[in-house]
C-alpha cells in the first residue's frame, strides 16, 4: 500500500527519525517544520495521512488541526497527533480540534505502521467517492462537504457488544446525552443486531470469556451491511498485539480500559462525523447517477438509459435464443395540445401517459422516455404475438379515458409500432428501425392504432 505522508515537527531530528520508519516501509514522505507550510503542502499537493507534532511554535498542532479539519478542502484529510503529552485531557484537545488518532513519543514502529495504514484505507475510500461526486455532476465538491453533520440535531444509533453488564451499564450512562445506545450481551446476537440495524458505529469489548472479538469485528467488516459502519474496540491493558491486529483487520478506532467518559466521546463523534461524511458524499453520487439516467417530468429511464441497455438486452436475447420485442410510441397531434393548453398542460399529458404506460407493461420490461412526446419499450422474452397485444392494450388504455388537464377532459390517442427480434437476421439498429418505420405507418394510416412490422 503507496500512500503519501506528511510529518510535521519543528524539531528536525524527529522528522528524521518517522521519515526513516515510513521509507523503509515504502511510502512516500513530505515534510514540513511549521503549521503554516504543513497548511500549504495540504492545499496544494496529494496528502493522504498527516503525523503532526503538537508542541510548535507560532502555531501548535492543535490549532493546525482545528483549520485542516475546518477547511473542506482538507477536513477529508486523516491527522494523527504525535506527541510526548499523554495525558487524556491532552487526547480530548486534539480529537476535539479533529484529530483521528493519537501516538505518543517515543512511537511504537508497529502501532505507527498499523495505524497509518488503517487510515490510508480509509482515506482511498474517501478520495474514491469524492471522486466520484466531482466527476458524475458539477455539484460544487467543497460546498458539499462542507456542510456538517446533524449530531447535535440528531444522536447516533449506536450498538455496544459486551458480555459484562457491568460495563454496558457504565457506556450508558457516560453515553446517555450523546447517542441512542443498544447493549448486545451475546456476541452471535450482536452481530444479527448489527446487519439488520441501521447503527452509525459499533463497539466492540475483548473481554469475551468463550468468544474471539476479532472475528466478530472481521465478520462485521466483511458483511454488506456493517463493510462501513466503524468498529470501535474496547481493550483491556496489556492488548497492544490485539489491538494491532485488529487495526489490520479493519476496526476503525480502539480506547483502552478504564475508558474516560470524554475520550469515548470525542472519539464517537470522530468516527460518526467520518461516516456520516461518506454517507453524504455515497448518496450523492447515487443520486446523480439516478438523474442521469432518469427522465425528470415522467420518471421514467431517458434515451441515455435506453441507449446503454438496449444493446445488453438485445445481446442477451441472442445468445440465449430468446424472443425479444419493442414498441415505439408517440402521442398523436401532441404539439396541439402544447398550443391549445400550454407547455404545462402538455407536461401533465406526459406525465399521465407514462403512468398509464408503466401500469400496462411488466417489471422486467424497460420503458424509456424516447424524446419529446416518444417512448419505447423493450421487452424481453416477449414474441411478437403478445407483444402486439401489449401494444393494443396500451392503445386502448390511451383511448378509452381522457386525460384531466385542470378541469378539462381532453381526448387523447396514441400510435404504436412494433418490431420483434428476427434471430440471425437483426442486428439492434435493425429491431430499432423496423419499430419506428411500424410507428411511422400507424400515424400516416390515421393515427391511434398499432402497427407490427415483421420484415
Amino acid at each position: 500500500m503507496t500512500a503519501r505522508i506528511l510529518v510535521v515537527d519543528d524539531i528536525p531530528a524527529n522528522v528524521k527519525l518517522l521519515e526513516v520508519r515510513l521509507l523503509a516501509e515504502y511510502f512516500d514522505v513530505l515534510t514540513a517544520s511549521n503549521g503554516v507550510d504543513a497548511i500549504e503542502t495540504c492545499e496544494n499537493g496529494k496528502v493522504d495521512v498527516v503525523l503532526l507534532d503538537v508542541m510548535m511554535p507560532d502555531m501548535d498542532g492543535f490549532e493546525v488541526c482545528r483549520r485542516l479539519k475546518n477547511d473542506p478542502a482538507t477536513s477529508h484529510i486523516p491527522v494523527v497527533m504525535v506527541t510526548a503529552l499523554d495525558h487524556v485531557s491532552d487526547r480530548i484537545r486534539g480529537l476535539e480540534a479533529g484529530a483521528d488518532d493519537f501516538l505518543t513519543k517515543p512511537v511504537n514502529d508497529l502501532q505507527l505502521m498499523t495505524r497509518v495504514r488503517s487510515l490510508v484505507r480509509l482515506k482511498m475510500l474517501t478520495d474514491e467517492l469524492r471522486l466520484r461526486a466531482s466527476t458524475t455532476r458539477n455539484i460544487g465538491i467543497e460546498e458539499l462537504l462542507a456542510r456538517r453533520e446533524p449530531a447535535a440535531e440528531q444522536k447516533p444509533r449506536v450498538l455496544l457488544i459486551d458480555e459484562q453488564p457491568e460495563n454496558g451499564r457504565r457506556i450508558a450512562e457516560m453515553l446517555d446525552d450523546i447517542a441512542e445506545l443498544e447493549i448486545a450481551s451475546d456476541p452471535h446476537v450482536g452481530f444479527f443486531r448489527a446487519a439488520e440495524g441501521a447503527y452509525e458505529c459499533i463497539v466492540v469489548s475483548t473481554g469475551f470469556a468463550e468468544f474471539d472479538p476479532l472475528r466478530l469485528c472481521s465478520q462485521l467488516r466483511s458483511m454488506d451491511a456493517t463493510r462501513f459502519v466503524p468498529i470501535i474496540l474496547l481493550a483491556g491493558v496489556g492488548e497492544d498485539e490485539r489491538i494491532v491486529r485488529g487495526l489490520e483487520l479493519g476496526i476503525n478506532d480502539y480506547l483502552t480500559t478504564p475508558i474516560d467518559q470524554q475520550e469515548l466521546t470525542a472519539r464517537l463523534r470522530t468516527q460518526v462525523r467520518r461516516k456520516r461524511y461518506n454517507d453524504h458524499l455515497r448518496q450523492s453520487v447515487t443520486q446523480t447517477i439516478e438523474m442521469a439516467v432518469t427522465d425528470p417530468l415522467t420518471g421514467l429511464h431517458n434515451r441515455r438509459y435506453l441507449d446503454s441497455h438496449l444493446q445488453t438486452l438485445f445481446d442477451r436475447a441472442v445468445a440465449r435464443r430468446r424472443p425479444l420485442s419493442l414498441l415505439i410510441t408517440d402521442i398523436d397531434r401532441f404539439k396541439s395540445i402544447n398550443d391549445s393548453h400550454g407547455h404545462d398542460g402538455g407536461d401533465v399529458v406526459l406525465r399521465e401517459f407514462a403512468q398509464r404506460l408503466r401500469k400496462n407493461v411488466r417489471g422486467i420490461d424497460l420503458a424509456c422516455r424516447f424524446g419529446g412526446e416518444e417512448f419505447v419499450v423493450v421487452m424481453p422474452d416477449t414474441d411478437a404475438a403478445i407483444a402486439q397485444k401489449v401494444a393494443e392494450r396500451v392503445r386502448a388504455e390511451i383511448a378509452d379515458r381522457p386525460f384531466l388537464i385542470g378541469d378539462l377532459k381532453i381526448p387523447v390517442t396514441v400510435s404504436v409500432g412494433v418490431s420483434s427480434l428476427r434471430h440471425g437476421v437483426d442486428s439492434m439498429p435493425d429491431l430499432l428501425k423496423r419499430a419506428d418505420v411500424a410507428l411511422y405507418e400507424a400515424k400516416s394510416s390515421g393515427r391511434n392504432r398499432v402497427v407490427a412490422k415483421a420484415a
